[in-house]
């Protein structure tokens, strides 16, 4: 009775162990459904939000210099942007404060330095100070268009060179890391001494004109400096480049000499990373049209557009000028129907996961 007994109580374990186990391999190959569906839903926007919004250890702030982007990037992550007091004493000094504890956290700092570009700058040299004092884990300055990089050598004799100097002063405010868009010159990477991340908004570009299927579509550089750019664009949309050969006589001031490739009869695509004065542009667009090109499109990555660039462009033969959000359209450009706005919001809010999850960031050059 008892060897009876003993065997119906090992086979009752048994029975309840297979069935405990069953139960836990279905409950397990349910979760992994359920977080396979998350994932194929959407390809991760929500996987993003319920991921970054629950991280106590993450947080994104922003200046003033293009807020809406700051909390287009904060939709995206469904991350809200952190709370501050930004002021100004009456003779113009800033004054910034957090409202928000950032000990040990994972801070992203949001501003690029447009116009007004001195008091953009310094207004980011505060806020990363005051994060700092305030004990932030890791600071990474998220900069879309970077002020000052045009001087990037000693061009001339007795001239500085403020992209590094910019460069140190970040670096010495307190900056941990940096995410650029688009920078003028690539070498800028190398001032820093802190790792640099480095953007291109061409996939967002080239998205947009490969949906346009223009016709006999050619690639322009309007200058040398720009070939390697614009043969990267050219290849992703196969299809042709020519390059404009351009003498600069001075500051803003450009000299279109000669047309190098076919364009007769093509739709020419210029390419730049930035629209300023917009002389260059429109000198180029002449040109083309001039070696007999049918139409000219224009893209860039940074809309400077100072001075009466806005009057030029909406005066020229251009059919439009498609440029990206990194820095805020004055309300005169905003009226201009040639002038299309592309949002970089996700291809920022994907770069500052990676950073932060501390996966590859080059999958986003694709």
């Amino acid at each position: 009775m008892n060897d009876g007994s003993s065997a119906s109580s090992k086979t009752s374990v048994v029975s309840r162990t297979m069935e405990s186990s069953r139960h836990v391999a279905e409950a397990s190959a349910s979760s992994v459904t359920a977080s396979t569906k998350a994932l194929d839903v959407k390809t991760g926007e929500k996987k993003r939000s319920s991921r970054l919004s629950d991280d106590k250890r993450f947080k994104i702030f922003s200046g003033s210099a293009n807020r809406p982007l700051a909390e287009e990037i904060g939709k995206f992550l469904g991350v809200p942007v952190g709370e501050t007091r930004l002021q100004r004493f009456s003779d113009g000094e800033t004054h910034f404060q957090l409202l928000e504890n950032v000990r040990g956290v994972d801070v992203f700092l949001i501003q690029p330095t447009c116009y007004p570009v001195d008091q953009n700058l310094v207004e980011l040299l505060i806020m990363m100070d005051a994060l700092r004092r305030a004990s932030a884990g890791r600071i990474t300055v998220v900069v879309p268009y970077y002020g000052y990089a045009r001087q990037d050598r000693k061009d001339r004799p007795r001239v500085a060179i403020t992209s590094k100097l910019v460069a140190d002063l970040l670096t010495t405010a307190g900056a941990n890391r940096a995410l650029f868009v688009d920078l003028h010159a690539a070498q800028i990477q190398g001032f820093f001494n802190i790792p640099v991340d480095h953007l291109f908004a061409s996939p967002v570009l080239v998205g947009y004109f490969r949906d346009l299927q223009l016709p006999n579509l050619t690639v322009v550089s309007p200058d040398a400096g720009g070939v390697e750019r614009a043969r990267f664009f050219a290849k992703k949309l196969e299809v042709p480049l020519a390059i404009v050969d351009k003498r600069r006589t001075d500051i803003n001031v450009t000299e279109v000499m000669n047309v190098i490739g076919d364009v007769r009869g093509r739709t020419c695509l210029i390419l730049d990373d930035i629209v300023d004065t917009a002389g260059t542009l429109v000198k180029t667009a002449e040109a083309l049209l001039e070696q007999g090109a049918e139409k000219v499109y224009a893209c860039a990555s940074h809309a400077v557009l100072s001075g009466s660039a806005v009057e030029k462009i909406n005066a020229s033969q251009l059919e439009e000028l498609v440029v990206t959000n990194t820095i805020p359209l004055s309300e005169a450009a905003q009226r201009v129907s040639k002038i299309k706005v592309l949002s970089i919001a996700g291809l920022l809010g994907r770069a500052i996961e990676s950073i932060h999850m501390e996966t590859s960031v080059s999958t986003l050059f694709n």
